[in-house]
């Protein structure tokens, strides 16, 4: 239990960046899989393939994202509980928790393994890439339960005050990973099937390394599964069918957008992907303090401290807008570089280096977005969140998108969203300022 910090006192800054930086670490190695995918996929079996593993991983992302909003509420809940000093409370939500998503996870695996192609057909996938997406999107959702498994895990972890130990176990399945993407690719010629199977056997292996290191350090107070309570679980659907909408209604957004890149053709969704590959490591930072602030903010919060939850997010604005602004310069100097180390298609590379230096300069506004909404839902204002996240994606992200696209083209994609990211920012700012999310209490009927 050593790991584990009391965010409720100490200096805060110190906290920020000793918390944050081992989950950017974990999130940097979790997304690793993906990056090894796709150097893999768009170096052995070429573009059309890297397209293919790029538009089937936003279905997967969008069709699972409900046990991922269920993931953002137990690092609320959890973390309130650790605050409060609750131990019995930590256990029955946990245990309430596992019992959820362990039935979520079966039957959205169920659901996206028989539509898969018909998922891929709503995102007007070109023609080319049909079949070998729908193997990799089928593949990957037999794996569903390992994925969140071990994610469910590393949340708990981080909600008692632990950012440390997720790392020994994501490192263990990125090290499998790494050994048997170009085995099961090319040595097994499994093709762009064998990097979806590689990527499940390494989450697999992370999910058991992880629950087996739990349980027997005793890190979290885990019991053996049983009917959780009818208020446990009345508490968790009311925080994460909101959090698990706010989480649709991102990833649905971004397969929007993916039909507005799609409708360019071949090369620019190729493009597009390896930006995505890019991006999705270089908005790690910002990501990690999002749920640093969370999990800071909800220890807090469940003590009512709204002075310390105040300065939680100055410092995360603050520390978020600097790194992300030095990542910003780095991306528009080096972008063709990173661009060229997934495909070998002058066209994709020309849309993918173009299409980053643009968003590149936007990434700091799109920080305050995620340590502001990250304060607002470690109060447990869900609803809120939600709200603020449609407005972002389908009042701006997405029209902005089409609408710039229609007038300048494919470059255009980048110029809206990037516009998008700095309206919404603002937005983020002036409901944290005036919200009334701080009049939430969780707890008050749970007690």
């Amino acid at each position: 239990m050593k790991k584990q910090h009391d965010f409720t006192e100490g200096n805060i800054l110190k906290h920020l960046i000793i918390f944050s930086g081992p989950i950017m670490l974990t999130n940097l190695l979790q997304t690793s899989y993906q990056f090894a995918d796709s150097l893999w996929v768009g170096n052995l079996l070429g573009a059309q393939a890297l397209g293919a593993v790029a538009v089937s991983s936003t279905i997967i992302f969008t069709v699972l994202s409900f046990v991922i909003g269920l993931n953002n509420a137990a690092l609320t809940i959890l973390s309130q509980q650790k605050g409060q000093d609750n131990d019995e409370g930590l256990k029955n939500y946990l245990n309430a928790f596992v019992v959820i998503l362990t039935i979520l996870s079966f039957t959205l695996g169920a659901i996206g393994f028989f539509m898969a192609e018909q998922l891929l057909r709503l995102l007007n996938t070109p023609a080319s890439m049909l079949e070998e997406a729908t193997t990799y999107l089928q593949v990957n959702f037999l794996g569903i339960l390992f994925l969140f498994g071990y994610n469910f895990i590393s949340t708990v972890l981080r909600a008692l005050g632990d950012s440390k130990t997720p790392l020994r176990f994501v490192v263990t399945a990125v090290l499998l990973n790494i050994i048997f993407d170009p085995l099961f690719i090319a040595g097994f010629d499994m093709g762009i099937s064998g990097a979806a199977y590689a990527t499940i056997v390494a989450q697999g292996s992370a999910f058991l390394y992880g629950l087996i290191l739990v349980l027997y350090r005793k890190l979290a107070p885990f019991t053996i599964p049983k009917l959780p309570s009818r208020r446990a679980v009345g508490l968790i659907l009311n925080l994460g069918i909101p959090a698990g909408l706010q989480m649709a209604v991102i990833s649905a957004g971004s397969a929007a957008i993916m039909s507005v890149v799609t409708g360019f053709g071949g090369a620019v969704v190729a493009g597009y992907g390896a930006a995505q590959r890019l991006d999705s490591i270089l908005m790690l930072p910002a990501h990690a303090l999002g749920t640093a602030v969370n999990s800071m903010a909800g220890q807090n919060i469940g003590v009512r401290d709204w002075p310390r939850v105040k300065r939680i997010a100055k410092y995360g604005v603050l520390y978020n807008f600097s790194i992300m602004l030095v990542v910003g310069i780095i991306v528009v100097s080096f972008a063709e570089y990173g661009i060229d180390l997934f495909i070998d298609d002058t066209n994709a590379i020309e849309f993918g280096t173009t299409y980053l230096q643009i968003i590149a300069l936007c990434y700091p506004f799109l920080g305050i977005n995620f340590i502001l909404n990250g304060i607002v839902r470690a109060s447990g204002a869900m609803y809120q969140v939600l709200v603020l996240n449609i407005i972002s994606f389908w009042v701006l992200r997405f029209p902005l998108t089409a609408l710039f696209s229609e007038w300048f083209g494919q470059t255009g994609i980048a110029i809206g969203m990037g516009a998008s990211f700095i309206i919404s920012s603002f937005i983020a700012f002036l409901y944290y300022r005036f919200g009334k999310w701080r009049e939430k209490e969780l707890f008050a009927r749970a007690k």
